[in-house]
């Protein structure tokens, strides 16, 4: 029994990962993608346009990227039910709670999937190559908004900015420099491809930050969203909803590593978008 039980996991994980490329289908759902900071009405009555909610349907949190978990729900519930009458649930998975089939069945059926700030790698530890993420991937791929705020801003992308510097020890909400192999990336949802998001991004100047990113995948949009503002991803359009800005880098020419490890390149395409502007992204 055993031996039988092992096999499975090489399945499971395969599942995980490519749940999105079934069919060659691209997913039915929605992502809104918030910056962090405050949650205005106005944002929360976008995201719930966004999700299109029946009376049936329900709301599902998930708060693993908090040290505090239960508070992270509770004050994301407290101002998601000023705009939202559905159930709002809270599912706190654990390393010991990621197979628990009810929460499982539920979270693939909810039509809209909350992941609330913290930790953008505590959440990952939690939910990597695990049923958790296949039944993400699955409510996104049936028509579910994915949405998340802050940590849960950076782990829907495939390749996730941890917000650590590997050539420094100390972390700082921003980077002191433009240094080759210095960003650290772990892997993320892989709800989106070819993207690098970036949060809290205009009031804690990470420009540093995003520079390093797309330096280190330069075939990438590497996205950075401010607080109080959200990106609306439908497919390859993107729609910018809210109070603040959204900054996204591409195409830089010429790049290269300097002697010293710096990065330098010619030009790049900078570009910034506010409230109701549209853009458009590679996507899977």
């Amino acid at each position: 029994m055993k031996t039988f039980r092992i096999s499975l996991i090489p399945c499971l994980l395969f599942c995980s990962v490519s749940i999105l490329a079934q069919n060659n289908s691209a997913p039915k759902g929605k992502l809104f993608i918030i910056g962090g900071g405050d949650r205005p009405p106005a944002l929360l009555k976008s995201l719930m346009k966004t999700a299109a909610l029946d009376p049936k349907d329900y709301v599902v949190v998930l708060p693993m990227s908090s040290e505090t978990p239960d508070t992270s729900y509770y004050y994301f519930k407290t101002d998601l039910e000023t705009v939202c009458a559905n159930p709002i649930l809270n599912f706190n998975f654990t390393k010991e709670k990621v197979n628990y089939k009810n929460w499982l069945d539920s979270l693939e059926k909810a039509r809209l999937i909350f992941i609330t700030g913290g930790d953008q790698t505590r959440f990952m530890n939690i939910a990597l190559n695990t049923p958790v993420q296949t039944a993400i991937l699955k409510a996104y791929q049936n028509g579910a908004t994915i949405a998340g705020t802050s940590a849960g801003a950076a782990v829907i992308s495939k390749d996730m900015i941890t917000g650590n510097e590997l050539t420094d020890t100390i972390y700082r909400p921003t980077f002191r420099k433009i240094q080759h192999n210095n960003i650290e990336i772990k892997e993320g949802l892989g709800l989106l491809t070819s993207v690098v998001i970036d949060q809290h991004f205009v009031a804690r100047s990470r420009y540093n930050r995003l520079l390093s990113a797309i330096a280190r995948f330069p075939t990438y949009s590497c996205i950075g969203i401010d607080e109080a503002t959200a990106i609306i991803v439908e497919g390859k359009k993107v729609t910018v909803s809210g109070e603040s800005q959204v900054i996204v880098l591409r195409k830089p020419e010429g790049l290269k590593i300097a002697p010293t490890g710096q990065i330098k390149f010619k030009d790049i395409q900078f570009s910034i978008y506010t409230d109701t502007d549209v853009f458009t992204i590679d996507t899977p």
